[in-house]
């Protein structure tokens, strides 16, 4: 489905919302490198070359390949200003912690397991 601001495909639903992009995986999905590149072309189309804060709800993740969140780390990160990655429990969180340790994104990356204190962190830049 693609609204001029909504777009979904096999792996997620996109959307502009308040100045700020969202990603949300859809449940039990499994990111290889080809989802992981769907989902970064889909996200620059919504963005029409325009940078944005990006909140991404891994909840539903159910695992990412190595070259998916290698690819998401550098490559993925083309025009986004910082992103806050929701996930659900202690053990994502952790494994996103050393994600974000090991692939050093090169923007602004923190992981919560609030939205609350997703959406604050994303405002406060």
């Amino acid at each position: 489905m693609m609204l001029s601001n909504y777009i979904e495909n096999e792996c997620a639903k996109l959307w502009i919302e308040k100045e700020i992009l969202f990603v949300v995986y859809k449940n039990d999905v499994t990111v290889d490198l080809a989802g992981a590149m769907k989902v970064v072309k889909d996200r620059l189309f919504l963005q029409q070359g325009k940078a944005f804060l990006v909140f991404c709800d891994m909840r539903g993740v159910k695992s990412a390949d190595k070259a998916a969140r290698d690819y998401l780390a550098l490559e993925g990160s083309v025009l986004i200003k910082a992103v806050a990655l929701l996930v659900n429990n202690p053990i994502s969180y952790a494994i996103s912690g050393f994600y974000i340790k090991t692939s050093k994104p090169i923007i602004p990356t923190e992981v919560f397991t609030d939205d609350a204190e997703a959406l604050a962190f994303l405002r406060s830049l």
